[in-house]
């Protein structure tokens, strides 16, 4: 990785600080792509190049790739929540799928870049009888399904990942960290003598997820752009499933006070033996579940990160995310 030009889209968000942090440290020159200002600019190392680019514009991502001229592109960049897709699904398409390819065709005329692509494990199986879930699926499932075709009709370095829910420190807007704010939002609350904030609502401690730290996943990333195979689809996870109430009950036991918390349905989902303890890991729902957002995939879909494993145990990461949160970085990682 020393001394290559790596270009990482979405530098700014959750993953892409991490990408940004530990690819520089690693000896790339980093080129971290944002969209709108230089605000961020204090949130990345010191060396980092920065370049401001609006991915849907199809002209500024071929200057840019005419500029910098990558040796390597993770791609990070794209929208990832699910209600706001029913409000505004051409957005959806246009920043994941259309973006991608503005950026896929800017490289097609650098034919030794590497492109890594970060999908999402909420797709769907284009001849699923079902149909897409929600629209961030159906962007998700055409971001992917263009990107290895661009590859195979142009020849192009083209490799994709798909990781778990990522956790751990820093500006995320998942499960764990939202869950992290209200902790500390009741803490401060109870050392100011003022009411408790609402209940945290979880929908079902019962629903199963598989949590991988982002720094994990990031490390992944590395492995698959040096040493990926073309076309190929890289799943990148823990390996353990866990329930949402396993996880809640892990980060409210960091709580230094009562914290006011909303469980959703106390009867055991569909799938799950009647009468097994609520940390106990229940088999998995059938697909009649309303929650349909993991993929259940064969195997052999998606080939394995080699020499790749997860390093950093849940514990450490909820830990971590605690301490990010308490500490209040505002995006420093």
């Amino acid at each position: 990785m020393k001394g290559r030009r790596l270009l990482i889209t979405g530098a700014a968000g959750f993953t892409g600080r991490h990408a940004v942090a530990y690819f520089a440290a690693e000896g790339a020159e980093v080129t971290a792509v944002v969209r709108r200002s230089a605000a961020e600019a204090s949130v990345f190392p010191a060396g980092v190049q920065q370049y401001i680019c609006d991915l849907g514009d199809r002209k500024a991502v071929a200057g840019m790739i005419g500029e910098v001229m990558p040796d390597q592109v993770l791609h990070l960049a794209g929208k990832n929540s699910v209600p706001e897709s029913w409000q505004d699904p051409l957005l959806y398409m246009e920043t994941n799928v259309m973006a991608t390819l503005y950026l896929l065709e800017a490289l097609r005329f650098q034919p030794a870049s590497r492109i890594l692509v970060a999908g999402s494990r909420l797709k769907y199986r284009p001849d699923s009888a079902a149909g897409p879930p929600h629209p961030y699926s159906l962007s998700k499932t055409l971001e992917e399904l263009v990107s290895l075709a661009w590859g195979t009709l142009f020849k192009q370095p083209v490799l994709m990942a798909e990781p778990s829910n990522l956790i751990g420190p820093g500006p995320s807007t998942g499960f764990c960290s939202l869950l992290a704010r209200h902790i500390v939002r009741s803490e401060e609350a109870a050392a100011k003598g003022e009411a408790r904030p609402a209940a945290f609502r979880l929908s079902s401690r019962h629903v199963l997820r598989d949590f991988l730290d982002v720094r994990d996943a990031v490390r992944a990333y590395g492995y698959i752009l040096d040493q990926g195979e073309t076309g190929k689809i890289y799943r990148i996870d823990s390996g353990a499933q866990r329930e949402l109430g396993e996880i809640a009950g892990k980060l409210l036991a960091h709580a230094a006070v009562p914290v006011e918390m909303d469980w959703g349905p106390q009867h055991a989902e569909e799938g799950q033996a009647a009468g097994s303890p609520a940390s106990a890991v229940p088999v998995q729902p059938s697909s009649a579940s309303a929650d349909r957002e993991v993929l259940q995939e064969e195997p052999e879909d998606n080939a394995a990160v080699l020499g790749w494993k997860p390093g950093i145990g849940l514990d450490r990461s909820l830990a971590d995310i605690i301490g990010y949160t308490r500490a209040g970085k505002e995006g420093r990682i």
